[in-house]
């Protein structure tokens, strides 16, 4: 079974081929996803999410590999969809579709799989992103101690096309750095 994405690609998420994985399908389906499940007050979308988790890796002066990493952290649900974090423990299943399809992605775009040390960095930028995501539009703290942030987080809706423009333009900018796609 597949999936018809925005560039009418036939793709079938359980078994997925890296050259069906276009970066155009990323940046518009994420450009128009909401965060936290519809929850927040407002829209903001993953593609948002993503150009912050970028923006806070390079405030960290990560690697260029590793900002790229972090906007293409949530590429699979492009084709996966969302699933809230408590929900996604319980879900061994679609956790390792979700890790395949990401390892795909990941090989497509950074031609290999992130190291352990990788993985945390970007998971860290992850969880500081969301912490501040909530803390502004739930006015909720995840976590005791907030996490240091190095970048400006700004907070607001704006047009998904301006979403997917700036997300494929920050994507492209960082292949060209790196050397990839």
């Amino acid at each position: 079974m597949h999936i018809t994405t925005y560039s009418k690609i036939h793709f079938t998420p359980l078994e997925p081929k890296e050259e069906e994985i276009l970066l155009d399908d990323i940046v518009h389906a994420q450009s128009l996803m909401t965060r936290a499940n519809g929850h927040f007050p407002e829209f903001y979308s993953v593609a948002q999410h993503s150009i912050a988790c970028g923006k806070e890796a390079a405030a960290r002066k990560y690697s260029d590999r590793i900002v790229l990493a972090c906007l293409l952290h949530d590429a699979s649900e492009a084709y996966l969809s969302d699933i809230t974090r408590p929900v996604k423990r319980e879900l061994e299943g679609y956790k390792k579709m979700e890790e395949t399809l990401q390892n795909v992605i990941y090989r497509r775009f950074l031609g290999n799989l992130l190291s352990k040390e990788e993985q945390q960095a970007v998971q860290s930028v992850d969880d500081t992103c969301l912490y501040y995501e909530f803390l502004y539009y739930m006015g909720e703290a995840l976590e005791d101690k907030p996490p240091k942030k190095y970048s400006e987080m700004i907070f607001e809706t704006i047009p998904f096309a301006q979403a997917e423009a700036e997300l494929r333009e920050m994507i492209e900018s960082y292949f060209k750095r790196i050397g990839a796609e």
